[in-house]
């Protein structure tokens, strides 16, 4: 029976998570054009890079936007020919669906070009099961739509949108006035809900994701459906797999580092490994923790031979999830989240001082394992890699550093 060392699936994966250098592309090689909406540090550039990169291809990222500036530093360190945008997307494409181009958009597009890959996650805290105030019907439920005027105005050959299970629910009917305008505009439209521990990402986390192909006659919801197969047989992997090597590499970097807990939560950390329990009995809990819920991950201690949890921005407290290190006293590291995020060592934090801002980059991210499993399926559908030319879609623009 083989194991993860002797794996080439795992061997690649864990070779491209420890990987301290950004992927070299050969100046030769044609280039894919991209644009990341909802960019964050890059997760979903990221993956696709790594998938493009496999294939003979350069990223060339046309257009990285998102409003927090801090984000686009990071990402910008990843990909510093990129052109980022820091503003929100209503004022990037400020104009209504199916309306009229406005003038912003109209200079946008001739600005972009051609646009081999666009990508975007939408923020999906609108959607999340953890918020009780205003899920269903958040307000920022609606940037979702601003994916589908994307496309309006972009017409990339490819999409792939990424967002939390439960944005189905959404009582604006985001995601099917999404699919409807795509196929409207003559995509062929793959949507589910995608099991990324299938992937190869160290969690147990659930994604809903759109893939759109234009002008291409292929099954492109078989494409999706293909996603729930196992990469191999040693998924779901563990928490072992992802962050062992760092358990005695702390630092005193905030990203190789720990938070501080509180006195009493250290307690708990402290009972946790005493008594050899990774959950916490509702008697240890705070007192507005103890009531009937399903949450039993909440303080709880992670496993080395499981998954972790979905990470989220809360990693920095125990109270937030199960975060407590399989085997230190203390909560995982902003490293260690990134590993378990599939997010690479090449990724330079070190830019971002506060402990916080660590948390919602990692925490809000895209495990690139998603975008490079859709990658290595979309791209031959585009390219015709026996000669490393395009298929259809990219013009002159996507071509011009080869000089075509």
């Amino acid at each position: 029976m083989t194991t993860y060392y002797d794996c080439h699936i795992c061997q690649a994966d864990t070779l491209a998570l420890k990987s301290i250098e950004r992927p070299a592309s050969d100046p030769s090689w044609p280039v894919m054009s991209v644009a990341d909406l909802f960019s964050g540090c890059g997760g979903l550039s990221i993956g696709l890079q790594r998938a493009a990169h496999d294939a003979g291809f350069s990223l060339d990222v046309r257009l990285a936007v998102d409003s927090d500036q801090i984000a686009l530093d990071v990402y910008g360190d990843v990909f510093p020919a990129a052109t980022p945008v820091c503003e929100s997307i209503e004022k990037v494409l400020d104009g209504e669906l199916d309306s009229k181009l406005t003038k912003t958009e109209i200079k946008l597009a001739h600005e972009v070009g051609r646009l081999d890959f666009m990508l975007g996650g939408p923020p999906c805290q609108g959607h999340s099961n953890l918020n009780n105030h205003s899920r269903r019907n958040d307000p920022r439920n609606g940037l979702y739509l601003r994916m589908a005027r994307a496309a309006q105005v972009l017409r990339p050959s490819a999409i792939i949108i990424e967002n939390v299970p439960t944005v189905t629910y959404d009582v604006q009917k985001a995601v099917h006035k999404t699919i409807d305008c795509l196929k409207s505009l003559d995509y062929d439209v793959g949507a589910g809900v995608v099991d990324l521990s299938n992937l190869g990402v160290p969690q147990r986390r659930r994604r809903h994701i759109i893939v759109a192909l234009q002008e291409h006659r292929f099954d492109v919801q078989q494409l999706v459906d293909s996603l729930q197969t196992p990469i191999c047989e040693h998924v779901p992997r563990t928490v072992r797999w992802a962050i062992e090597d760092l358990e005695k590499d702390e630092k005193d970097t905030t990203f190789d580092s720990a938070s501080t807990p509180y006195p009493n939560n250290q307690s708990r950390i402290d009972w946790l490994f005493d008594n050899d329990r990774t959950d916490l009995p509702n008697k240890l809990r705070p007192s507005c923790h103890r009531s009937d819920h399903s949450y039993h991950a909440m303080y709880g201690r992670m496993n080395w031979d499981l998954p972790a949890q979905t990470v989220t921005t809360g990693f920095n407290c125990m109270g937030q999830g199960r975060y407590v290190h399989p085997s230190r006293r203390r909560v995982i590291t902003p490293h260690e989240a990134a590993r378990l995020q599939t997010l690479p060592d090449f990724v330079n934090f070190s830019i971002v001082q506060a402990r916080k801002q660590l948390a919602k980059l990692i925490g809000n991210t895209v495990p690139p394992l998603l975008s490079f499993s859709i990658g290595k399926k979309v791209i031959p559908l585009l390219y015709d890699l026996s000669t490393s030319s395009i298929k259809h879609g990219s013009t002159k623009q996507s071509l011009r550093k080869q000089g075509v």
